[in-house]
């Protein structure tokens, strides 16, 4: 099984290659590839029943249940590309997957493994457990807090009870279907973390415990323990339901332990445990911090709001943020509304902060991370903080400390220049609405605190990456052990976009025309085009080059995307290109192996189109193999067009690429027709 993060090349070069390196070696193996565009050439029953081992190459999370009592070997992505034999050699002394469930390391226990940070070594167990969660919280997020943002900033008015929306108005029902959306993701983000740990018993108690967690009243609390607290309550959900399924019961109970003992069980121990335990600290932290900062208000304005910045930011919703929020808010009845000032200074920073983040250093960013930058910045003028809570909870260590010092300067200058607020709500919305005194300071420190805290993000998460792929280059290759000639199983796990081939007599091949009965067939244009078209009538003698004349990657984009503007389907050149650098930014398109397959998703072309280029002298792409490019591919499609037609044109590339006499007779074709002709055959 093969998948990678994006979900695109690499899911299916790491397939290809371990099909390869399987057919070498005299042995059966098929390949499930866990793409963008879904599962392919799915593992069925009797192919796992039958397998000697299972190889799991990924950097995300992959359901194991289904191989227990298998052999399985779990390694990064990178490991299926660059050591195929050396792999299908160690599964034959892998351990045996156990019954301990769905998310956990090589032998079902969730134990955590060793982070390669990119060097192709497993992610640890905590990691993915976390990003489950991050990644099935972000859509609740974004829904909610744009309708939020939406309705208040068409149907909102300002008073003196904070920004509200008039009841019984159309905006006013759809302010709550915002609510909605933003009361279920921290349950969300609490459930499926104990869904990648425990399996599905994990998921009602993850789900519950989180509900509790983000609700104060249940523990006498004014204040919920927010996105920490779900995080704490997803943990324990998914390794005390891996506990409990390590307990020894009758044969007859077996059947109904997952679906009611276990659930009710985790549940109520959880709740129990977090109103009675957990609870209690947070409760007593609300209280003491609000007597702590009444105890201030007569101290520097400065160190006041540095305080105020710091709690607003540190958990975003949780007790120290509504001891902040609701300690300036109770004293705008009082005539003092300089330390609301402070705090609606702050409450916008860290989701400008991040969204600012993704934009300076987008390399530095997945596609999901970037388009949810987006809505946090649009969530941030409206003063709605949550929408850093996503990057908080996939990256504590870096996110948090850069949105306290950004929430610490923003009060602190807010202070210095004794800005004021007027309602309890925060973020650009009140000073564009007339709520705030000092309307130029007030916009001064937002926008001061919005810097540093991008800033400081993104130099954490630099130092990070850094440390990771330093310690990745000391970890030693595993040493392999002697290969049976048994059936192997590949199973990709990395979020990757096509099927593997296999290989060997009587295998399914992914990628030779099998696909599932869940996904839908592969479109038959490609066996449809001319003698002067290939790749679905996408690549044609128009967009073939026999000899590139650029040396550098930049003069190559340039290059080939003028000569796919001789098709009449590029609406703005410049654009495309700008398109095809961004994508670059954001991780080189050198696939290794002599292939680069730059692509772009934009409006700038009215229609897919794809072209192909040669350089004898090779271009430097930035590989990971340190190889230069020969072989150039360019994919650019319509953003309307950019979903799974995309990806299949990357998939069916990435597939064929990776078999070496093909891409030596790619290498030799004399002239465009010859190269049209190679290309013809990958279907």
């Amino acid at each position: 099984m093969t998948a990678c993060p994006t979900g695109i090349a690499h899911t299916y070069m790491a397939a290809e290659k371990l099909a390869q390196a399987a057919q070498a070696l005299g042995i059966e193996m098929k390949v499930e590839t866990q793409g963008s565009i879904g599962a392919e050439n799915v593992l069925s029953d009797n192919d796992v029943t039958n397998a000697d081992g299972v190889i799991i190459a990924a950097d995300k999370d992959v359901d194991r249940s289904r191989f227990v009592g298998k052999k399985v070997l779990v390694v990064g992505v990178a490991e299926g590309i660059h050591h195929p034999e050396r792999l299908i050699e160690q599964v034959q002394s892998a351990p045996v997957h156990g019954a301990g469930g769905g998310g956990g390391g090589a032998n079902g226990d969730a134990t955590p493994l060793t982070t390669g940070g990119g060097g192709g070594k497993e992610r640890s167990a905590v990691y993915k457990a976390l990003m489950n969660g991050v990644s099935y919280m972000i859509p609740f997020v974004v829904v909610g807090g744009l309708l939020i943002a939406i309705s208040l900033a068409l149907g909102g008015d300002a008073t003196a009870k904070g920004y509200a929306i008039p009841e019984g108005t159309f905006w006013a029902r759809v302010f709550a279907i915002g609510v909605v959306g933003f009361t279920l993701m921290i349950p969300i983000l609490s459930g499926y973390i104990a869904y990648a740990i425990g399996d599905r018993p994990a998921l009602v108690p993850g789900m519950i415990g989180g509900w509790i967690a983000n609700t104060g009243e249940l523990y006498d609390s004014k204040a919920g323990a927010g996105f920490i607290g779900a995080i704490v309550t997803g943990f324990l959900a998914g390794y005390l339901v891996l506990w409990i399924k390590k307990v020894k019961v009758p044969k007859f109970a077996r059947p109904i332990m997952p679906i009611i003992v276990i659930p009710i069980v985790a549940t109520t121990t959880l709740g129990l445990f977090f109103i009675y335990v957990i609870g209690k600290p947070i409760s007593w932290v609300f209280t003491h911090l609000t007597d702590w900062l009444s105890g201030m208000t007569g101290t520097s304005a400065i160190l006041l709001g540095a305080i105020l910045g710091l709690m607003i930011a540190f958990d975003m919703g949780g007790p120290v943020n509504k001891t902040a929020f609701l300690f300036g808010a109770g004293l705008i009845a009082t005539g003092n509304q300089t330390v609301m000032g402070m705090c609606a200074a702050a409450i916008p920073v860290m989701p400008l902060g991040q969204g600012l983040a993704t934009l300076l250093r987008r390399r530095l960013y997945s596609e999901q991370e970037r388009e949810t930058g987006m809505a946090a910045l649009f969530m941030g003028m409206f003063g709605i903080s949550e929408g850093a809570i996503p990057f908080a909870a996939a990256r504590p260590a870096q996110v948090i400390p850069a949105n306290m010092l950004g929430g610490a300067v923003a009060g602190a200058f807010a202070g210095l220049t004794s800005v004021q607020d007027a309602v309890p709500h925060g973020g650009p919305i009140v000073a564009v609405l007339g709520a705030v005194g000092g309307v130029p300071m007030f916009f001064l420190a937002v926008v001061i605190g919005t810097v540093v805290t991008a800033i400081t993000t993104n130099a954490l998460i630099d130092i990070k990456e850094r440390r990771n792929r330093g310690a990745a280059a000391l970890v030693p290759a595993a040493a392999g052990a002697s290969a049976g000639a048994g059936a192997v199983v590949a199973e990709p796990v990395l979020a990757g976009v096509g099927a593997g081939s296999g290989a060997g007599a009587g295998t399914e091949v992914a990628g030779s025309g099998a696909v599932p009965a869940e996904t839908s067939p592969t479109p038959p244009a490609v066996t449809e085009t001319t003698e002067d078209e290939a790749l679905s009538g996408y690549l044609t003698a128009q967009t073939v080059k026999v000899q590139l004349a650029a040396d550098s990657k930049d003069a190559a984009i340039r290059e080939m995307a003028a000569m796919l503007a001789t098709t009449g389907k590029v609406a703005d050149p410049d654009a495309l290109v700008a398109a095809a650098f961004a994508r670059e930014d954001q991780g080189t398109t050198g696939l290794g192996e002599e292939i680069a397959i730059p692509h772009a998703k934009t409006d700038a072309v009215t229609a897919p189109i794809v072209g192909f280029a040669r350089s004898a002298e090779g271009v430097e792409w930035g590989s990971l193999d340190g190889t230069k490019a020969k072989l150039i591919f360019m994919i650019t499609v319509p953003e309307a067009a950019a979903g799974d037609e995309h990806l299949r044109i990357l998939a069916l590339l990435s597939r064929k690429l990776m078999d070496t006499e093909f891409r030596d007779r790619l290498s030799a074709a004399p002239d465009e027709a010859a190269i049209l002709q190679v290309l013809g055959e990958i279907q």
